[in-house]
């Protein structure tokens, strides 16, 4: 029994997201990522290309400074704003990611946001670019995920996509904690306790009473501790720990039905401009 506590309270190092639920996604390997980013480069420099072109016709004539400007604004929008845009309308998807099934998150599971991405693009320009790839290539390979600088600067990782979607198992819920879970701010609880918690609550029944009661318990004192105002007094550990999973998820729902909802709205504004 005291092994089935301690298996209980591992805490697995994996992507993790608002409800407690550990993802089963796998770093994308090395061959993938430079496919990808092949893929990638190849859009940017026909774009490029293109660009200098018009730019040259179009500018016949200017000053040496007018040219110089026009090829550096050219050259921030098509390696630094597209990449951005590209990652941050398509959830981590760029052209050759989308092609090679993969994409960037989070180091929590989460879709990256524009910032992140910036950080990405900005970091790419010197390690991709101007290196010819050499940093982002060493930096992938003594990361144990996979990671490039651009990844460690903006806490994002590149994943594999196509992957089955985690199952979550069913828990105890607490409506009669339901209030005060909506009122507590339960987002100082780790992810990885959250974890620990979800699966302790989802091996319960078959573990010992004592187990059971000294796991639970443990957990609780730790998540009240990180919980403000505190439950009230006399709450069972296992009604705690159910309100407090339960209300995390159901603000990570609120959040990606926002996100979406962001999401079509600028889709649909792009859809407009581009008809026009």
């Amino acid at each position: 029994m005291a092994e089935q506590a301690d298996d209980a309270l591992a805490l697995p190092p994996a992507l993790v997201t608002g409800e407690a639920v550990e993802l089963e996604v796998r770093p994308a390997g090395l061959l993938s990522r430079v496919l990808a980013l092949a893929l990638d480069v190849v859009v940017q420099l026909v774009l490029l290309v293109g660009g200098f072109v018009v730019v040259a016709v179009a500018t016949d004539g200017a000053d040496d400074a007018t040219l110089a400007a026009t090829g550096l604004s050219l050259s921030v929008l098509v390696l630094v704003v597209l990449p951005v845009a590209w990652e941050t309308l398509t959830r981590g998807r760029s052209p050759g990611k989308a092609a090679a099934g993969l994409r960037v998150v989070r180091d929590d599971g989460g879709p990256v946001r524009a910032r992140q991405a910036l950080v990405r693009a900005l970091a790419g320009v010197g390690e991709l670019w101007l290196t010819g790839g050499s940093v982002a290539a060493i930096a992938s390979l003594v990361s144990a995920r996979g990671k490039r600088v651009g990844d460690q600067l903006a806490g994002t990782v590149v994943v594999r996509d196509r992957l089955p979607r985690p199952r979550p198992q069913a828990l105890p819920q607490a409506p009669e904690l339901a209030a005060w879970a909506r009122s507590a701010d339960v987002g100082m609880v780790p992810g990885r306790l959250a974890v620990a918690a979800r699966t302790a609550l989802g091996r319960a029944d078959r573990l010992h009473p004592a187990s059971r009661a000294r796991l639970l318990g443990s957990l609780a004192a730790e998540v009240s501790a990180l919980v403000a105002p505190p439950p009230p007094p006399g709450t069972p550990p296992e009604r705690l720990l159910a309100a407090v999973l339960a209300e995390r998820r159901e603000r990570d729902t609120a959040r990606a039905q926002r996100e979406r909802a962001r999401r079509d709205a600028l889709h649909e504004q792009a859809r407009r401009l581009t008809g026009l």
